[in-house]
């Protein structure tokens, strides 16, 4: 009987262990993202900065505005739309622009420089393992990154159709047919699916690798990770004149992939003639062999964090 009575408060007291610990992962993760957020404000800087510019050429070329909408009144209603949608669908792919180009900067340094810093002594010293680190990096690139480059852009639009309207209401235009064409609640959908599906899980092995390379050698990480392509990709020329390799991994960085069906006339994936297609997208056997491997150099790179120290 004693035995039996003693069972049970025990299960419950490592019932209770295993939910404090779960909740303590769970803050730990949480605050090692806010650390990387904090640590990296170009994540947040980057996209304002672009988004400024963009406005100030935006309101220089708005000086032509109410002359173009006039002569443009009476052509195809498929190119009035085109002609005034243009600096709207150029703000979108500049967010995109800038989401992809600090992805690949933040992976390549994401690892050598806190080690650079000599900061990993002091991350070391905190109750935060090195997946947790490891793979709170990795929620920035798949996460957050997307996540801030649709705010900015959602952001960006509605303050140039404000502009537009503005100057279109100081010149006695309807503003009506502006406000008609521009739904911004489609275009940031697909615009944060495009980011999320081709341009974070679709290149994730290529970022992942890079975090490789940035928590093994002790200088210049983006010279490391290329000598490898560069050689390999050599080697195939040499031996079967086909570029294959370099292809490869050119589609990746490019975020070549299914997952999008873009009309003919829709320059970049917001457009009205474009439809997700997800169940394309997790078809495809290239995305699954991408997450494996991204699975194995994350692996390898939170093993070598366990034994690296300062450069």
């Amino acid at each position: 009987m004693n035995g039996e009575s003693n069972a049970v408060p025990e299960t419950m007291v490592r019932s209770q262990a295993t939910t404090a610990a779960r909740a303590n992962n769970g803050r730990a993760f949480y605050w090692s993202v806010r650390r990387e957020i904090w640590e990296n404000r170009a994540v947040y800087l980057a996209p304002l900065g672009v988004g400024i510019m963009f406005l100030i050429g935006f309101a220089i070329s708005t000086r032509h505005l109410h002359s173009t909408l006039h002569g443009m009144g009476a052509i195809d209603p498929k190119l009035y739309q085109e002609a005034i949608g243009m600096p709207y669908d150029v703000a979108a792919a500049a967010m995109m622009a800038t989401a992809i180009l600090f992805s690949f900067f933040y992976s390549a340094d994401a690892l050598y420089g806190e080690r650079r810093d000599r900061s990993i002594l002091f991350w070391k010293s905190l109750p935060v393992s090195d997946t947790t680190t490891v793979l709170s990096k990795v929620v920035v690139v798949l996460v957050v990154v997307p996540v801030i480059a649709t705010a900015f852009s959602i952001i960006l639009q509605f303050v140039m159709l404000l502009y537009n309207s503005a100057v279109l209401l100081g010149d006695g235009v309807n503003v009506g047919t502006l406000w008609s064409h521009f739904p911004l609640g489609r275009p940031s959908l697909l615009l944060l699916y495009h980011l999320m599906t081709a341009h974070a899980l679709w290149p994730l092995p290529v970022y992942c690798y890079l975090m490789l390379v940035s928590g093994s050698v002790r200088r210049a990480p983006l010279l490391w990770a290329a000598l490898p392509v560069v050689a390999v990709s050599g080697i195939e020329k040499l031996l079967f004149h086909t570029s294959v390799f370099l292809s490869l991994i050119g589609g990746r960085m490019i975020g070549n992939a299914p997952g999008l069906d873009i009309g003919p006339q829709d320059v970049i994936p917001t457009g009205p003639m474009t439809h997700i297609t997800p169940e394309k997208f997790l078809s495809t056997p290239g995305l699954w062999i991408g997450l494996l491997l991204s699975a194995v150099f994350l692996f390898a790179a939170i093993r070598l964090r366990r034994y690296q120290g300062p450069v």
